[in-house]
C-alpha cells in the first residue's frame, strides 16, 4: 500500500509551503481539507490563505520562528472557512521548517507537513481548556504586554524575581519557577517561588555537566518541556527523584538568552498535565525572553549603582572620630542618571596644629571627568592642608593645582570638546578651634556659610571671597575670622542646595531658612543625632522623601549635585540646631568687617542688620536700625582711610529686646552734629541717630573711636515705652558738626 492512500485513509493530507516562491502545494486529501476539489493542487500563497481564519494564519509566522529557535516540529491549529465566511473544520498542521539562503542572502523557509482533521480536543490536557480563538490571543497579548511592562520597570534581580513570580499566564498557570545562572562552569539558584526554605540547596552549586534539564537547556541553548512525569523519567533519571518530591505533573525548562549569550535558565513547574502546545511554548519563550532581557538590565543597573556607591565611599569621607565639644553631620546627594557620581565634595581634615578644617567645594559638571577632578583636587587639598598651610594659601595651592591639572591635559577629538574644557571649582575651607570656636574661613567663588544662633535665628554670615579654583593659577584668598558661640550651628552647602526647583540664591536660602528655623523637626533627647535629622529635612527641602515607595513632589528634581555639611559647637543646654525654650533668651550676635576697598559689603551689613531682627515687633524701628547702619558704616569709609567694624547684640526677652549697634574705626575724629541746609547732600548721620535712636554715642579709644546707639524693642508700634531698662545708657555726647 502506498504511503498517499495510508494517509488517505486517516484524513491526512500532505502540503508544503513555499515561502521563496509564495506557492502552497497540497496533494488530493489536503486539498479536500481546504473545502477544495479533492485533487492535487499548486496555489498561490494568496489563494491558499483565503482558505484560513485570518487570526490562525497570522499565527504561522510565530511558529515557525518558534520552531526554528527549538529545532522542533511546527505545529498549528488552522480553522477552514468558505466562501461565505463560516468555518468549515479545525485542522492542524505538522510541519518541518527548513531554513534555504537565497542568492541575495536572505533566509527563506519552506514548510513540509501533514494537515489532518480536529474532530475536539484531547479530553485531560490544557487544548482542551485554551481553544484556538480570537479572544483567547487576545488574552495572551494583554498578558504578554503586562508581564513585558512589569518586568521592564524592575530595577533590581529581587525586582525581576518578584515579577516573574506573580505573572499568571492565560489557561496555565505555573506552581513553581526558578532562575538559573551560570558562573564558570557551575549552576545555581538566584531565585525561586513556590519551593519551601531550604528546597534549593541541591541547586545551589551543580556543575554544568550534571544530567540535569536547566544544565542541559545551558549547555545547548534550546528550551526542554517535559509533559508527564514519565518523559523526566525517562529522559534525566539522575535527578528525576529530586524533582520526584514537589509532586508536579509537567515541567519546562527554557534558556535565558541575551545578545546570543546563554546567561541561565528558567524552570515554569505545573502541578497539573500541560501538553506545552505551540501557542503553550510561544508563550513561555517571549517570557523567558523577557526576563533575560530583565535580568541583564537588572545586573548592569546593580553593577553601576555598586560602581556608584564604591566612587562615593572613596571620594566622600567618614566624619572620623568624634570632636570634643563639636557635633558634625553631612549629606551628600548625586544628580539623577547615569553613575551619580558629580563634582561636589565635603571633607574634615585633622590639622597638626590640633585643629580641624571644613572643606566644601563643587567642581564644574555632573559627568565622569567632574568626579575625577573632584577625587584629584580633594586630595591636593587634605595634602596642602595637612602640611599646616593656612587657609589662604591652602586656596592659592589648590588653585594653581586645579590649573595645571587641566591645562595638562592631552585632547582627544573622540572625547569630544565638553571633556576637554578646562574645569573650575567653587571651594570654601573653614579652620576652627573646637576650644574657642573660633572660625578662620577662605572662600573661592563658593556661597557663605550661614549660622543658626542659639535662639533659633539664622544669619548669612558674610565672607571675604576670591575667584573660583582654576580660573587664574595666582589668586589671592582674604581670610575672614569670626567665633562660633555655644549653641550655634554652622551650615556649609554648594549651590545645588540652594538652587535647585527653579529658585535663585535669594528664593533657595528663603526656602532653607524656613528649615532651619522651624521648630517642627524632632527634639526628642536633644542628642547629637538629631542634628542628622536636621540635615535630612535640608535634602528632603529640595528632593523631598528619600524612599521610591513615598517619592512625594520633588523627587525628580535632581537639577544638581548636593552637598552640605553642619558644625555645631555644643553647650550644657545645647540644641545642636534644634529651637530651644529657655528661661531668659540667648543673646544674638554678629560681627561684620567693612573694608575701604569693599563699599559694596555696605548692603550685606544692612541685610544682616534685618535679618538678626526678623521677628522684631516694630517693624518701623528695623527700617530706622538699617537705615542708621547704612550712615555709620558709608561716614567710615567717606570720611577715614581704615575699615569699619560692625558689632550688632540683641538682647532680652521677645517684646522687650535691646539692640546695640556698634561701628568702630580708627579714626580718632568725633561726629559733629550740622544743619545742613534743604538740598544739601550730606551732613543728616548725627540728626537722624538723635531722631531714631533711643540712645546713642561715641566711646573714644586707645587708637581710634566707636559709634553706637540703642533701641528698644516696643511691644506694639503705637505705644508709648520708656527709654529702656532701669541701666545707666552710657554718656550722651554733645553733637556739634556732622562730617
Amino acid at each position: 500500500m502506498r504511503t498517499e492512500d495510508v494517509l488517505a485513509a486517516i484524513a491526512t493530507g500532505l502540503w508544503r509551503w513555499d515561502n521563496a516562491s509564495g506557492t502552497v502545494t497540497l496533494d488530493g486529501e489536503a486539498a479536500r481539507l481546504l473545502g477544495l476539489p479533492a485533487e492535487p493542487v499548486v496555489l498561490p500563497e494568496a489563494a491558499a490563505r483565503s482558505r484560513f481564519h485570518p487570526v490562525d494564519w497570522n499565527e504561522i509566522n510565530g511558529i515557525v520562528n518558534l520552531a526554528v529557535a527549538e529545532g522542533t516540529l511546527a505545529e498549528a491549529r488552522l480553522r477552514i472557512m468558505d466562501e461565505d465566511g463560516r468555518v468549515l473544520r479545525t485542522v492542524r498542521s505538522r510541519s518541518k521548517p527548513v531554513q534555504n539562503l537565497t542568492a541575495e542572502g536572505r533566509v527563506d523557509y519552506e514548510l513540509i507537513g501533514t494537515i489532518q482533521e480536529i474532530a475536539e480536543p484531547q479530553p485531560g490536557t490544557t487544548a482542551a481548556h485554551t481553544p484556538i480563538t480570537g479572544d483567547w490571543r487576545r488574552s495572551r497579548e494583554a498578558f504578554l504586554l503586562d508581564a513585558g511592562r512589569a518586568l521592564a520597570e524592575a530595577r533590581s534581580t529581587a525586582e525581576v524575581l518578584r515579577v516573574a513570580a506573580s505573572l499568571s499566564m492565560p489557561g496555565f498557570n505555573p506552581d513553581g519557577l526558578a532562575v538559573f545562572g551560570v558562573a564558570g562552569d557551575r549552576l545555581s539558584v538566584i531565585g525561586h517561588h513556590g519551593h519551601g526554605p531550604g528546597d534549593e540547596s541541591p541547586f545551589t552549586d551543580m556543575p554544568l555537566d550534571t544530567d540535569y534539564p536547566a544544565a542541559e537547556v545551558v549547555r545547548g541553548g534550546r528550551a526542554i518541556y517535559l509533559p508527564s512525569p514519565e518523559d523526566y523519567l525517562r529522559r534525566f533519571p539522575v535527578t528525576w527523584p529530586l524533582a520526584q518530591r514537589f509532586g508536579r505533573a509537567s515541567w519546562a525548562f527554557l534558556p535565558l538568552i541575551v545578545a546570543g549569550r546563554t546567561m541561565g535558565a528558567w524552570m515554569a513547574a505545573f502541578k497539573h498535565p500541560v501538553s506545552f502546545s505551540p501557542d503553550e511554548r510561544s508563550v513561555l519563550t517571549t517570557v523567558a525572553r523577557m526576563l533575560a532581557q530583565a535580568l541583564q538590565r537588572a545586573g548592569v543597573a546593580e553593577s553601576e549603582r555598586e560602581l556608584t556607591t564604591g566612587l562615593q565611599r572613596s571620594m566622600m569621607p567618614q566624619l572620623g572620630p568624634e570632636i570634643p565639644g563639636m557635633t558634625l553631620a553631612a549629606r551628600y546627594v548625586p544628580t539623577g542618571g547615569g553613575l551619580q557620581v558629580g563634582g561636589d565634595w565635603y571633607d574634615v581634615i585633622p590639622l597638626p596644629s590640633g585643629r580641624f578644617a571644613l572643606v566644601i567645594g563643587d567642581v564644574q559638571g555632573h559627568d565622569v571627568r567632574a568626579a575625577g577632578l573632584m577625587g584629584q583636587l580633594r586630595i591636593a587639598v587634605r595634602a596642602y592642608a595637612s602640611e599646616g598651610h593656612r587657609p589662604d594659601a591652602v586656596l592659592s595651592r589648590a588653585s594653581r593645582f586645579l590649573s595645571g591639572l587641566c591645562s595638562s591635559q592631552e585632547s582627544d577629538p573622540a572625547e569630544g570638546p565638553d571633556y576637554q574644557s578646562p574645569r573650575f571649582a567653587t571651594c570654601l575651607y573653614a579652620e576652627c578651634d573646637p576650644e574657642t570656636g573660633l572660625l578662620e574661613v577662605a572662600r573661592a567663588g563658593h556661597p557663605d556659610p550661614a549660622i543658626r544662633m542659639a535662639d533659633g535665628t539664622v544669619l548669612m554670615r558674610p565672607t571675604a571671597g576670591g575667584l573660583p579654583l582654576g580660573i587664574i593659577p595666582d589668586t589671592d584668598y582674604p581670610t575672614t575670622r569670626f567665633t562660633l558661640e555655644p549653641g550655634e550651628t554652622m551650615m556649609l552647602c554648594t549651590d545645588g542646595l540652594i538652587e535647585t526647583g527653579g529658585h535663585d540664591l535669594d528664593t533657595g536660602w528663603a526656602r532653607l531658612r524656613a528649615i532651619l528655623e522651624s521648630g517642627t523637626h524632632d527634639t526628642e533627647g536633644l542628642e547629637p543625632r538629631h542634628l542628622e535629622r536636621l540635615a535630612d529635612l535640608l535634602v528632603q527641602a529640595v528632593h523631598g522623601p528619600s524612599s521610591h515607595h513615598t517619592t512625594g513632589p520633588l523627587a525628580d528634581r535632581r537639577e544638581d549635585d548636593i552637598a552640605v555639611v553642619l558644625l555645631c559647637r555644643e553647650s550644657p543646654d545645647c540644641g545642636c540646631g534644634t529651637p530651644l525654650s529657655h528661661p531668659a533668651r540667648p543673646a544674638r550676635r554678629t560681627v561684620l568687617t567693612v573694608a575701604q576697598a569693599e563699599p559694596e559689603r555696605i548692603a550685606g551689613a544692612r541685610r544682616q542688620v534685618r535679618e538678626l531682627l526678623h521677628d522684631w515687633t516694630d517693624t518701623e524701628q528695623v527700617d530706622a536700625a538699617e537705615l542708621m547702619v547704612s550712615e555709620m558704616v558709608t561716614n567710615v569709609l567717606v570720611h577715614t582711610d581704615g575699615d569699619a567694624l560692625l558689632v550688632a547684640e540683641a538682647v532680652g526677652e521677645l517684646g522687650a529686646r535691646r539692640l546695640r549697634v556698634e561701628v568702630a574705626d580708627a579714626s580718632d575724629e568725633l561726629p559733629h552734629m550740622r544743619h545742613p541746609g534743604e538740598m544739601a547732600s550730606s551732613g543728616r548721620g548725627v540728626l537722624l541717630m538723635e531722631m531714631l535712636a533711643d540712645t546713642w554715642g561715641v566711646d573714644p579709644r586707645g587708637a581710634g573711636k566707636s559709634i553706637w546707639f540703642e533701641l528698644y524693642e516696643r511691644s506694639k508700634p503705637d505705644e508709648e515705652q520708656d527709654p529702656g531698662p532701669e541701666e545707666d545708657p552710657g554718656p550722651q555726647r554733645d553733637p556739634v558738626a556732622d562730617r
